[in-house]
Parts: structure tokens; C-alpha cells; sequence
């Protein structure tokens, strides 16, 4: 009897839905630096797109950019069917697509709160889907979640809740992927020097949260991408239906 991690022969094919941009662009890289084909998908800025695949070919390294709506399940599919027709198959699918929207519950927008949740719950919900069907013996499936989950900010509620829905399924995947020898986990980094995160934020409030880690900084995309690269490889393979909480020390 075998035991340990099945490792799949490299070079290994990642897809990366939200790629373009934020941790998804600095997954892309680090994924590429590892000598890991990726598709990347992307939602609508292609220039975004290109310049993260021109990055990752001038390094000498290889990458697509597909445009793809993560809640779209044809368009899904035909993101992962690029993945098996330029590189072979899929071994690593990090769904890193997301959208914000914040407002105290009172004044929720009811149609933000849709595209929210179409984005965020469903669009997880397809594109785990799609990677349970495809991913390859030794694979990882990586979602984003948010340390706002359990740090219940204000004015968070209905993006938290959206998250919520994604580390609520993290555990029940990874046990319905019994015997594929594919991990499931989730990645909730806390603040993070991104764009999404920085939008709206004045210096002061960005200062505020960034004190408030134990390490005493705002998180770097760069430091995400590494958990992530950590979980999707052979040597993060044993954790499983875990959701890490990536925030220098919050809750």
C-alpha cells in the first residue's frame, strides 16, 4: 500500500479565474514561477489579462488569457476545455474571482446584493464544480474567502455572508472528492494591500487596520500567493478541507 501524496509529473496546468488583477495576478506569477502552465481567466479588462500573460511569457513561462463570467457555466467550461486543449488537462484550479459590495444590512441595495452573490456564491459554486469533474489525480481546488467572516466589520454583512457560502462548502467538497486524491481548501487573507481593498479608504483607516495585526502591516498579494502556492503543491498536500485564515494574527 501506497502512502503520501500523489504527485502528477511536471509541468503542471493551473487555471486561475480573477487573474488579472490583486491576488489573483500575484497567484498567476508565483504559479508560473513554480514552471506551472496557466490559464488565466479574467472577467472583462483584457489589457489587465494580457499584461499579466506578457509578464509571465517574458520570464519565459506559459500562460492564456481566457475571458470568462465565473457564474456563466458555459463560458466556465470552456475556460477549463482552453486548460485541456492548449496544456492537457487541469491540475490546479485557484478561484480567486470575486466582487465587494459594502453597506450596513438597513440600506442594502438589493441589486448589488444579487450581483454580489451571483459573483461570489455562485461563481464558486461553478467553477468548483467544474474542477470537481476535471482536476487530475494529485490536484488542488484553492478558493478565496475573507477574514471579515470572523471579524464581522460593519457595513460587511452581505460580502461575509457571500464568503460564508464559500468556506460552508470548502469541508463538504473535499469529502465528496474522497478517493480522487484531490485537496479542497480556502484562503482568507485579512487586509490586504490590494486594490479591492484600498478603494475608498482613506489613510487613516487604511493605517488603523493595518496596526492591527501582531506583524503590524497590511498583508502583500505576494504573501498570499505563497499560502496558496504552498496548498495547491505536493508539499501542502496533506491539508485538506481547511480554511486558512492568511492575516499576521487577527482572529
Amino acid at each position: 500500500m501506497t502512502t503520501g501524496a500523489t504527485a502528477p509529473s511536471a509541468p503542471r496546468v493551473a487555471v486561475v479565474t480573477g487573474g488579472s488583477r490583486g491576488l489573483g495576478r500575484a497567484t498567476v506569477s508565483r504559479l508560473a514561477a513554480d514552471d506551472h502552465a496557466v490559464v488565466l481567466g479574467y472577467a472583462g479588462n483584457r489589457d489587465l489579462a494580457e499584461a499579466a500573460v506578457k509578464e509571465v511569457t517574458a520570464a519565459g513561462g506559459r500562460a492564456v488569457a481566457v475571458r470568462a463570467d465565473v457564474a456563466d457555466e458555459q463560458q466556465v467550461a470552456e475556460l477549463f476545455g482552453t486548460a485541456a486543449t492548449r496544456f492537457g488537462g487541469v491540475d490546479i484550479v485557484i478561484h480567486a474571482a470575486g466582487r465587494m459590495y459594502l453597506a450596513p444590512i438597513a440600506e442594502l441595495d438589493l441589486d448589488e446584493l444579487d450581483a454580489l452573490h451571483r459573483t461570489n456564491v455562485r461563481g464558486t459554486f461553478v467553477v468548483a464544480r467544474e474542477a470537481a469533474r476535471t482536476l487530475r489525480r494529485g490536484g488542488s481546488f484553492v478558493a478565496f474567502s475573507s477574514s471579515v467572516v470572523s471579524l464581522a466589520f460593519p457595513r460587511y454583512g452581505a460580502y461575509s455572508a457571500s464568503k460564508g457560502a464559500v468556506e460552508a462548502l470548502t469541508l463538504v467538497l473535499a469529502r465528496e472528492l474522497r478517493g480522487r486524491d484531490v485537496t479542497v481548501n480556502t484562503v482568507a487573507p485579512g487586509p490586504t494591500a490590494t486594490d479591492l481593498f484600498l478603494d475608498g479608504k482613506d489613510e487613516e483607516t487604511v493605517a488603523r487596520l493595518a496596526a492591527q495585526p501582531p506583524l503590524q502591516r497590511l498583508g502583500t498579494p505576494a504573501d498570499i500567493a505563497e499560502v496558496v502556492a504552498f496548498l495547491a503543491s505536493p508539499a501542502g498536500h496533506w491539508i485538506n478541507g481547511q480554511v486558512v485564515r492568511a492575516n499576521g494574527g487577527l482572529v
